[in-house]
């Protein structure tokens, strides 16, 4: 059995890895955890905490991750969104509100077929104020978007 972290191969035949998740200023350990399981059931395994609120590690995360213990010990800590993403070439951004930001918005369909078709790797944000101004600020610097 490969592992979970093996890149796929698009249909141009580039090796595409599996995208990062990535928690931005995640509360509470059990939060982590339970991502961590989610992610797992999927075959991810690149969890990466932006500034968790509590530290890491986290012995509340273990529990709630009910098995997924392989994503934690591969956890890796940030202290900007900016580190976390900058081996990545797209970075997705979920929110359930709209916030006035005029980047481009794509459903879960499109992003997962994005994710597998284009090369450098995608992140994926999940927390606090994501698309308010940690973005926007990532955004303004990487690609010059206004």
């Amino acid at each position: 059995m490969s592992d979970v972290t093996d890149p796929v191969s698009n249909e141009a035949g580039s090796a595409v890895p599996p995208p990062a998740i990535v928690l931005v200023r995640p509360q509470l350990g059990e939060n982590i955890g339970k991502a961590a399981r989610a992610m797992l059931n999927f075959g991810l395994t690149d969890l990466r905490l932006v500034a968790p609120r509590d530290g890491w590690p986290n012995p509340a995360a273990g529990p709630a991750a009910s098995g997924a213990d392989v994503v934690l010990e591969r956890a890796r800590v940030f202290e900007t969104v900016a580190e976390a993403v900058a081996d990545r070439a797209h970075v997705y951004a979920t929110t359930v509100r709209k916030r006035g930001v005029t980047k481009p918005v794509v459903t879960p369909e499109v992003a997962a077929r994005d994710i597998h078709a284009e090369p450098g790797g995608s992140a994926i944000l999940f927390g606090y104020a994501v698309l308010t101004t940690l973005l926007k600020k990532i955004y303004i610097r990487r690609y010059g978007w206004q």
